[in-house]
Parts: C-alpha cells; structure tokens; sequence
C-alpha cells in the first residue's frame, strides 16, 4: 500500500472516481482543470459523469473483476457518495489509496455508529438511542419523549427511510412502514435553522473551512443555501471548529460537509451535530462560483497531495437547487444578473429529483 501521506500526483495521472452523478462529474470537471485525468466507476449507463470523462467503467460495485481492472488504471480512489459497498471499498483499498479511506465509511454509513463517534467527541448532538424491535423503539420513546425521528441506521437520504413519530400510537406503524431491525430514534429537535459546513483536510494535516451556509429544506429535499449564514461570527467559528474536530478525528483526507441545527439553549444559539457527510456535498455547490476555489477542486487538491487553497467568498451567494420539472425554467434563470446555471445532464425529470442548480453572486457593497 502506498503512504497516503507521500502521496503526490501530479499533471497527466488519473484519479478514479466511484460514483457517476453530478457530484463525481463536478469533481472530473474540477481535476480537469489541473490537469489530471478522472476515470469514473457507475453501474448506471446513463451516468452524468460519463460525459467528461474519457475513460469509464460501466458495472456493478459486486464485480470483482471490474473492480480491479479499474484500480490497475488509476493512481488513486475516491468517491461521490458514501454508500459505497464495504466490500468493494476493501477490493479496492488492496490496489489502491482509497481516500477518504474506507474506515471513514465504516463510520459515516450507520447512523448509530457516527452519533456515537460524534458523542465520544463531546461534540452535542439530538438525543438517540438503538432501536432493533417495536419494543426496544417503545422502551426509545419512553427515555427520548415524542415527538421523534425514527430512522433506518444505514442508508436514507433526502428523507428517505425515516419517519416522524408524533405519538406512541404511531409507533408500530412507523417500524413497520421502516421494514428494517436496525434504526435509531432520534428526539425532533425545534430548531431555529439548518446550517452546514464545508471543511477539507489534507494528508499532512492541514484544514480549510468555507463559510457557514443556511440551508431550506422542501420536503426533505435541500431547496436553497444561502451564505453567509445568518449567525454571529462567535457561533460560525465555533461550528468551523466542529467540523475540524471531526475531521482530524477521523484522520480524514478530502472535502467534508457536517450538518448542524442551531437551537436556543438557555437564551444563547447553540449548535447540534445532525450527519456528516463524507464527501462534497449539495450545501457547497455555492462554492462553484461564489468561492476562490470550489469544494470540489479543495477535493482533489487534498486527494492528490497538492496544498489547499483559501477559500475567499465572492459576496452574499444564494444556491437554489431546479427539482423535478423546474429543470425547465433554466432558459428564465439564464437571464438573471449575477446567477449561473448548473444542468446535471440526467435525462427526464422526475419529482423529487436533483436535475440541476442556480448560483447566484450579489458582489460586497451591492443589493
């Protein structure tokens, strides 16, 4: 295996990429830039990031064999989304540096798991408990209260696999719509806003932030980021530092999100962890054109042993995700000053599917 930290890569060496979404083609888009190739690795034939790259591999994450012709063909592995099987993740780890490593995966892909890696850390998150049967998720509330968020320990995104329990007549239908053994109850928490943070880390241990976003939610679904976050800077270091601790917690190389609820604690804002997720992320597409340097390239940056930048915010930026049919409305949006259109390249547009975004920049000193 080859030491993560000696890694260098440099102009003309391939970085592999698992996962063939919008996310893996803004990181093949952002390592183009400098030069690097990108080889991506998705079951799907329709992938978007098919289309910019070169070279891709078109199987299951189960193919052994693909697998490893596809780790003989790049320097180093990283991917677009943290679902990754483990087993694949250790094929591959075998051939090749797989950043963030698989450990982090370990961690990230229960929930069960990462609240109690973000606990360990005396870093305060929603009260949670292990839930395994319908009387184990009684025995949850009795401790938690009601209202509370049941949720399958792994998997689940934009709202998916879970459920909001209002009362303990809600119970056993909740598991039963869940149909898993293996959940966590989380108490509601009423938060005042969402928040996020975007945080890279690179291999020798250095740690760069970009600036706290604000993000509204729509059926569970991220509809806008806007930042700067409308908290005191007090509160936006104390979260930048958050994400630091977890990152050099979890030794991790690469672009990470936390997402946090800021809640009222005796009179003061305070902040709950709610998920880590280990990779680029949605609340940072901002960065794209509202930042000196995008969440994607500070990925590739990191993956590839080259320094971090420093990220400097553009102005006030507002990032609103196109769902569904709203992917229609971009020749609209083309027209707006200051605002920059992002289409995924996913085909026909389904509800409650990411199809696109808007980015747009007001500059320091204007409205």
């Amino acid at each position: 295996m080859t030491d993560v930290s000696r890694l260098t890569l440099k102009p003309g060496d391939t970085i592999g990429i698992l996962g063939g979404g919008q996310l893996g083609k803004m990181l093949a888009m952002a390592a183009a830039r400098l030069g690097l190739r990108c080889r991506v690795f998705s079951p799907d034939p329709d992938s978007p990031a098919f289309d910019v790259v070169a070279n891709a591999t078109c199987a299951e994450y189960a193919d052994v064999e693909a697998l490893e012709l596809f780790a003989g063909d790049v320097d180093v592995i990283t991917y677009e989304f943290e679902n990754v099987p483990a087993a694949s993740a250790m094929i591959l780890a075998a051939r090749r540096p797989v950043l963030p490593d698989r450990r982090v995966l370990e961690t990230t892909q229960d929930r069960l798991i990462e609240k109690d890696f973000v606990t360990r850390l005396g870093i305060k998150t929603a009260d949670y408990a292990d839930v395994s049967s319908p009387q184990t998720l009684l025995a949850a509330i009795g401790r938690i209260g009601l209202p509370a968020v049941l949720k399958t320990r792994r998997f689940g995104y934009d709202g998916k696999g879970q459920a909001i329990i209002r009362s303990s007549n809600d119970a056993d239908r909740a598991w039963a719509d869940l149909g898993t053994k293996s959940a966590i109850l989380e108490a509601f928490v009423p938060f005042e806003r969402e928040i996020s943070v975007i945080a890279a880390r690179s291999a020798d241990g250095s740690v760069e932030s970009f600036d706290v976003t604000e993000n509204e939610h729509r059926d569970h679904i991220l509809k806008v980021s806007r930042v700067p976050a409308a908290i005191s800077d007090e509160l936006a270091a104390q979260v930048r530092d958050t994400a630091q601790r977890i990152a050099v917690a979890l030794d991790y190389v690469g672009t990470l999100a936390v997402e946090m609820f800021v809640v009222d604690r005796d009179g003061k804002p305070d902040v709950l962890v709610n998920e880590i997720a280990p990779r680029v992320h949605n609340s940072g597409h901002w960065t794209l054109d509202g930042a000196s340097i995008s969440q994607f390239e500070q990925h590739i940056r990191a993956i590839a042993g080259w320094p971090l930048g420093k990220p400097l915010r553009h102005g006030a930026v507002t990032m609103t995700n196109l769902i569904g049919d709203e992917i229609n409305s971009y020749v609209d949006w083309l027209a707006v000053p200051g605002a920059t259109v992002h289409v995924y390249g996913k085909g026909a547009p389904r509800p409650g599917r990411k199809m696109g975004h808007v980015t747009k920049v007001v500059p320091a000193g204007q409205k």
